[in-house]
């Protein structure tokens, strides 16, 4: 079995390797769609729009997703958001279209290269209200108490710690603040011979929590109000993945919502 360190820099440098190739047009890597077809038809079939796709910067999208949680996280006006693992900056971007000028987005990502393009995507598109900050979700560089909505797009079954994923998303919320995201998560157990596999985890396979364990984790995090449950085309997403190993039999896409207890502020209280 392979250790923690080894499993998270195999994860870091196939993901700089997609950045790399985004760069230059391609996505490169072996995870994600090089064509720009290839790439439009994966988001479209994940849930997006074709008006979603038309003013996104070039090399945000590459079609490395499972779902897409801006359509699921009801986004208004003025709201912080948080991306957890926000690769080229796709969903960071659609999400400061929905909150407007006086909202904010803060998209973290692991990946020197991701955060170097969302970056560069931000600032040749002039986008003021969106910001890149290096990280992993597991320690989040982001203040208590601070944002609306916690955003992600199947980067959670990638941790090594899920349990201090959740936890650091609910410091980070604000009172009466959401959770929203599109993850793959166990439904059956996972053929051992692919858990150790570094390339199906970086494709989003091996490292999948099982369903009920998340559920689990999220109460244990303090989260209330938890509703999951498959999208409609899952295997149809899923199927495209991996050849060979069948993992739409015992992984899925999931939506996964969750709330932080709305707390009574002290003058309430008096």
């Amino acid at each position: 079995m392979k250790d923690k360190e080894e499993i998270r820099e195999s994860i870091r440098k196939d993901y700089s390797d997609v950045a790399k190739g985004a760069s230059k047009g391609c996505c490169g890597g072996g995870l994600g769609c090089c064509s720009t077809i290839e790439i439009k038809n994966a988001s479209l079939t994940m849930g997006y729009s074709k008006e979603d796709l038309k003013e996104i910067p070039l090399g945000a999208n590459m079609g490395l997703g499972c779902g897409n949680p801006i359509a699921i996280a009801l986004l208004k006006e003025g709201e912080r958001i948080l991306d957890l693992g926000s690769g080229g900056g796709f969903d960071s971007f659609l999400a400061r279209r929905k909150v407007g000028e006086t909202g904010f987005v803060i998209g973290i990502d692991m990946t020197p290269e991701m955060i170097k393009l969302a970056r560069n995507n931000a600032k040749k598109s002039g986008f003021d209200n969106v910001e890149f900050r290096l990280g992993e979700i597991e320690n989040l560089p982001v203040a208590d108490c601070s944002m609306d909505v916690v955003i992600s797009n199947c980067v959670i079954n990638l941790s090594l710690d899920k349990q201090r994923v959740f936890k650091e998303a609910y410091r980070v919320l604000k009172s009466g603040g959401r959770l929203s995201v599109s993850d793959v998560v166990a439904t059956a157990d996972i053929p051992e011979e692919i858990k150790g596999d570094l390339a199906s985890i970086s494709n989003c396979i091996a490292g999948a929590e099982h369903v009920d364990r998340l559920k689990v984790m999220l109460e244990n995090a303090g989260f209330i109000k938890i509703r999951m449950m498959p999208k409609d085309n899952s295997r149809e997403i899923i199927k495209s993945w991996e050849s060979g190993n069948n993992p739409e039999d015992f992984v899925a896409s999931f939506i996964i919502e969750a709330e932080k207890p709305q707390q009574r502020s002290q003058e309430s209280e008096r």
